[in-house]
C-alpha cells in the first residue's frame, strides 16, 4: 500500500515521501496518527498545495520539541516499585509509568512519546528513549527503587546487589559485636564473683 508521508518517519521517510508499507502499518498506526495519507492523485497533489505549511508546522513545532529537549534530556525520575530481597520487581515500569513521573515533574509527556528497549524488571537505573518530535529524541533515566532512601543510593552509583551486601555486612558486624559484649559481660562476672573461701588455718594447740 502506498502512502504520502505527512512528517518524518523514522526508518521509513521524510516529509512529502511517497513510500509503500503494509495496508496494516498504514491504516492502524500511520493513518490513525494523521502521519501519513493514502498515496491517491487528489491526496498528493493536496499535500503538494499544503506543504509550504505543513514544511512551516513542522519547523515550529521542532523548535518547541528541542527547547524542550534541552531541558528533559539527561533527567532522572525516581519510580516506587515494590520488589524482592533479589532485586526483582512485582510487574514492570511501562511507558505510561515513566510519563506519568515525568508530567509530575513538570515536562508534559505522553506515554506514546516513550520508548522502552528492554523490559524494567528489576531495581536499578535504565535509560528510556522520549521521542519528542520526529527529528528530536532524547534520554531520560528512571531511578527504580523501593523507597526514595534506596533510590538516592542508588543515584549515587551504588546497585541494590551491593546495597545487600553492605547491609547483610553490617548485620553479622552487629551479631559479632553483640557476642564480644555478652563474652565481655561474663568476663567482667567472673571478675566480680567472691573469691572461694581458703581453709582457716589450724589453731595450734
Amino acid at each position: 500500500m502506498q502512502v504520502i508521508l505527512l512528517e518524518r518517519v523514522a526508518k521509513l521517510g521524510q516529509m512529502g515521501d511517497v513510500v509503500d508499507v503494509k495496508p496494516g502499518y498504514a491504516r492502524n498506526y500511520l493513518l490513525l496518527q494523521g502521519k501519513a495519507l493514502t498515496a491517491s492523485k487528489e491526496n498528493i497533489a493536496s499535500f503538494e498545495t499544503r506543504k509550504a505549511q505543513l514544511e512551516a508546522q513542522n519547523l515550529e513545532t521542532k523548535k518547541e520539541a528541542e527547547a524542550m529537549a534541552d531541558r528533559l534530556g539527561g533527567q532522572q525520575f525516581i519510580v516506587i516499585r515494590q520488589a524482592s530481597d533479589g532485586g526483582n520487581l512485582y510487574g514492570s515500569v511501562t511507558t505510561r509509568d515513566a510519563a506519568e513521573v515525568a508530567t509530575e515533574e513538570g515536562f508534559t509527556l505522553d506515554r506514546k512519546q516513550v520508548i522502552i528497549r528492554q523490559p524494567i524488571k528489576v531495581l536499578g537505573l535504565h535509560e528510556v528513549e522520549v521521542h519528542l518530535h520526529p527529528e528530536v529524541m532524547v534520554t531520560i533515566s528512571l531511578n527504580v527503587a523501593r523507597s526514595p532512601e534506596e533510590a538516592e543510593l542508588q543515584a549515587s552509583g551504588k546497585s541494590i546487589q551491593e546495597l545487600a551486601a553492605e547491609e547483610e555486612a553490617q548485620a553479622e558486624f552487629e551479631i559479632s559485636e553483640l557476642f564480644d559484649d555478652i563474652g565481655a559481660a561474663a568476663s567482667d562476672d567472673d571478675d566480680l564473683a567472691p573469691a572461694a573461701p581458703a581453709e582457716e588455718e589450724k589453731s595450734e594447740d
